[in-house]
């Protein structure tokens, strides 16, 4: 035991009830981006809004100023898209992973809001991405349907070097169009 330190067990109770609400509201954003096989999954999500929630509990805790909270608030919101940037992934003409860093980052809030007390921001936040992230697939898919190859909508040269981009003509048969810039 620490010598002249006294564990406040109310205050530790209190800040474990953050903790694990923070944890459970991100349990259906985690399960969802294992379930799709995403980099980021049951891991991930709770330890965000856990690690959110801690900081956030600390410096309401520590500081005593709503500037300085607000410092801790900044740095979390920076960190954190910082850590779902990381999830994005950019290649062959394809970005993949907004959603997955977009939840990163709403995990996080989730962890924030609950630290304030404002639960019912953290529930309807975890509600809202879980119900985008299952339910808007189907609008997605049903969209891409309707669109042509897209592995062949990219920017390239023309004969005359300028830039050429591809572009649909009435009857829907891809045609390219060239910009008025040169090519690269």
């Amino acid at each position: 035991m620490i010598s002249g330190a006294e564990i406040e067990w109310p205050l530790v109770w209190h800040n474990l009830t953050h903790l694990l609400i923070a944890w459970v509201l991100a349990m259906p954003i985690a399960f969802d981006r294992e379930r799709s096989s995403r980099g980021a999954g049951l891991r991930t999500f709770p330890l965000v809004a856990v690690a959110a929630c801690g900081y956030t509990l600390a410096g309401i805790a520590v500081l005593d100023t709503t500037g300085a909270e607000a410092r801790v608030v900044q740095g979390l919101i920076t960190g954190i898209g910082f850590i779902g940037g990381g999830a994005i992934l950019k290649g062959g003409g394809t970005v993949h992973g907004t959603a997955t860093a977009a939840s990163i980052w709403n995990t996080g809030l989730i962890g924030m809001a609950v630290a304030f007390g404002r639960f019912e921001i953290a529930l309807l936040i975890s509600l809202i991405n879980f119900v985008t992230l299952r339910y808007v697939r189907v609008f997605e898919e049903d969209a891409d349907e309707h669109v042509p190859d897209k592995s062949r909508f990219c920017a390239t040269p023309s004969r005359s070097g300028r830039a050429a981009t591809p572009v649909l003509t009435d009857g829907g048969q891809q045609a390219w169009a060239e910009t008025g810039s040169r090519a690269s």
